[in-house]
Formats: C-alpha cells, structure tokens, sequence
C-alpha cells in the first residue's frame, strides 16, 4: 500500500497521512484473502478500524440516526401556572447562572402559597426552566424558576379590563361570561396597564367598607403610589355606589359593582388579567 506523506502529522496511527486510491484495490484483495482463508498479509497492509463508520447524509436520509423531537413544554395557546411546592422558592434571573439570584416568599395575605403566570419555558442541559412574572415591582418584573421547585396548572379563565371602554370581560374557555361597567383610575392615580394575575382574594362581611363584598389583589402596582396599603398593590374590587361605573374615580384600582362582583369570586388564584388602554 502506497501513502503520501500530510503536513497533518506522521504516520503513526496513519494520522497525517492520505491514502492513494490504490488503497481500495487493496482492501478488496485483503477480504478476498479472508474469505479463502489464505491471507498473510503483513500488520503493515491492515487498516485497523477502532471507531464506527459514520455514513455522511444523502437525499434519502439512509443511515443517518434522526433524534426524536421533544415535547414541547408548554402547550400552545393556553395559559399555564407554576404552583410553588413550598413557601420560599429560588430563583434565577437567567438559568445560566449557578446560584440563584434571590428567594421569593410565594405565601400571600390570606395565607395560600400564590401561583405565578408563565410567559416562557427553556431546556438548558436537559432540566426544564420557566420564566414567570412575579408579583413585585416594578410591574413586568420575571425571573426563571427549576421544574423541580414548582407544579403546572392549565388555566382557561382570563380577565381583560379595557380603559377606554370602563368595562370588564369574564372569558371561560375563550367563551364571555360576563361583561360589565367598572370603574377606573384617575388621570393623577392611573390604573396600570399590562399583562398580571390574581395574587390574593379577601373577603369582607360588610358591602359597604371600601372594598366592597371582596378583592381580588393583583401582582402589579399603582404606577404613582407606594406609601398606600399594601404598598401600592392594584386590586379588583367592590364597590357599593352605582355611580362609581363607567367613570374615572379610583386611585387606580379597578371598582366593580358589588352584584357583578360576585360572579368573579370563585376565579382561581392565577387568573390572568390584561388590562388595556
């Protein structure tokens, strides 16, 4: 067998060198040899193969080992939680990073370990990550969270509040449920806008305090008040005057009519609200 010297290296291995075309000629000698059982060529005329062969891709795709795509980890077009499996949870502002950035304390007010509303998912070295919008400020603040560290809820309920309209829109399964005047913030103490979910839900024995019948706390703030209760926390809520509806008259939560109020009571905590201008 002839070989021709490569500035790749030496012959050792036969790393660096190039074989001739002579060197299929001479293959087929060698398994003709084999089969007759009369080969006795020299170790210097073997070609050792210690790897597999790998059989580049054609336009049929013959030998080549097509990995089985994964599952995606979120279904489309449907909301999803993250249910915290305990109280304390870490969490990261980017999964490549190897300790976590801070502790969330996922206990609200009433006492339940609050779900978060997942707006992405990741894969990163086989473990699945989540990024959720946390119920902090600023409002939009989100932080990716470990599989291991939370459960996933489908959720088909939404709230969406319009500002211009003053109105409130129920939705099951994308289906309208229920469609109502509300009342809205003032142009010195706005509603927020943007994409939140309910946090917390209290109810109150008497219709006629300040929160009407109940309130259902949201994850985002008032976009001008902090030192305010609950530091600053936008809520939908009752209210007991009619003619709170239709107009801007909060300071920047969102008042509903106590008899409308109650077909939102039961909305699971992690209900998405989308409130617009």
């Amino acid at each position: 067998m002839k070989w021709e010297r490569s500035a790749l290296g030496d012959r050792h291995g036969c790393h660096g060198w190039e074989a001739r075309p002579v060197l299929r000629r001479s293959l087929l000698a060698v398994a003709a040899c084999l089969a007759l059982g009369a080969c006795t060529s020299s170790p210097a005329d073997v070609v050792a193969i210690d790897e597999p062969i790998s059989i580049p891709s054609g336009p049929t795709g013959v030998g080549v080992d097509v990995a089985e795509p994964k599952p995606p980890l979120l279904p489309e077009g449907v909301d999803v939680l993250a249910v915290p499996a305990k109280r304390l949870i870490p969490l990261w502002k980017h999964p490549k990073t190897a300790k976590a950035t801070f502790t969330l304390d996922t206990r609200n007010p009433s006492g339940s370990f609050s779900p978060m509303l997942i707006e992405g998912a990741k894969r990163r070295a086989g473990d699945a990550w989540y990024r959720v919008l946390l119920p902090l400020r600023p409002n939009g603040s989100a932080a990716w969270v470990r599989e291991r560290d939370v459960s996933l809820r489908r959720i088909d309920q939404r709230i969406e509040v319009d500002l211009s309209d003053r109105t409130l829109r129920y939705y099951v399964h994308d289906d309208l449920k229920r469609h109502f005047r509300v009342g809205v913030g003032t142009d010195a103490t706005p509603t927020g806008t943007g994409t939140f979910y309910v946090w917390v839900k209290i109810r109150y024995s008497s219709p006629y305090q300040p929160y009407g019948i109940a309130a259902l706390g949201l994850s985002g703030f008032s976009p001008v008040l902090s030192e305010w209760p609950g530091g600053g926390r936008m809520a939908i809520h009752g209210t007991s005057s009619p003619s709170d509806l239709g107009h801007a008259v909060s300071h920047g939560c969102v008042r509903v009519f106590n008899d409308d109020l109650r077909s939102l009571l039961d909305v699971p905590l992690g209900t998405p609200v989308q409130i617009t201008r």
